[in-house]
């Protein structure tokens, strides 16, 4: 089966060490929008040294917002996977929060990765990260969509849920000892809305 490599990008020595260790068919560049001159040159030499035997292709994707970095993410493992493509992720570069996007991607796609990695910077060691998932069942992920559609009366979403009024209290409770539900108001947090990506 064919490698995919998923990767940030800010420096290249992390991205063509992890296309050296996996041999991908595929290296799928999540990057930001008009991307500064010096990632550019990046993305140029990537593309000079390997881009004969591997196809480079970009992801757009936030800087700044995990939460848009996640879904981007997932999207790229969602079509990867469709395509019958083994999934490896490379969260080594890129900002801090394109990084943590990435990993949250991964995460919600965690029955589709096969190896979640981090390349050091100081001596290009291997890491594998593990691959863990939001941990919450069918009926929480409904429950926090329906939050998401705007829905606010615990009456109105145990209708729509179709579940009893105190078994949607016990998954609110839940929720908000998660951090995917606000502690004070009845609404959904970044948190919760990566759990639902």
């Amino acid at each position: 089966m064919e490698t995919t490599l998923i990767s940030t990008i800010y420096s290249l020595e992390p991205v063509m060490y992890c296309i050296t260790q996996f041999s991908p068919k595929k290296l799928v560049l999540l990057r930001e929008d008009n991307p500064p001159e010096e990632k550019n040159n990046v993305e140029q030499m990537l593309k000079d040294t390997f881009g004969k035997f591997i196809e480079i292709v970009y992801q757009e994707t936030s800087l700044y917002n995990v939460v848009q970095v996640a879904q981007d993410t997932a999207e790229a493992i969602d079509e990867e996977k469709a395509a019958g493509k083994k999934v490896v992720v490379n969260v080594s570069g890129g900002r801090k929060t394109q990084a943590l996007g990435a990993l949250f991607g991964c995460y919600a796609r965690h029955h589709e990765v096969e190896r979640i990695v981090y390349v050091t910077q100081e001596d290009h060691e291997l890491i594998d990260l593990p691959i863990l998932n939001f941990g919450i069942s069918k009926t929480k992920k409904q429950l926090l969509e329906t939050l998401m559609e705007g829905e606010t009366s615990v009456k109105d979403l145990a209708l729509k849920m179709g579940i009893s009024r105190g078994m949607t209290y016990n998954h609110i409770r839940e929720l908000r000892e998660m951090g995917f539900i606000d502690q004070e108001k009845l609404e959904i947090t970044s948190a919760g809305k990566l759990a639902v990506i």
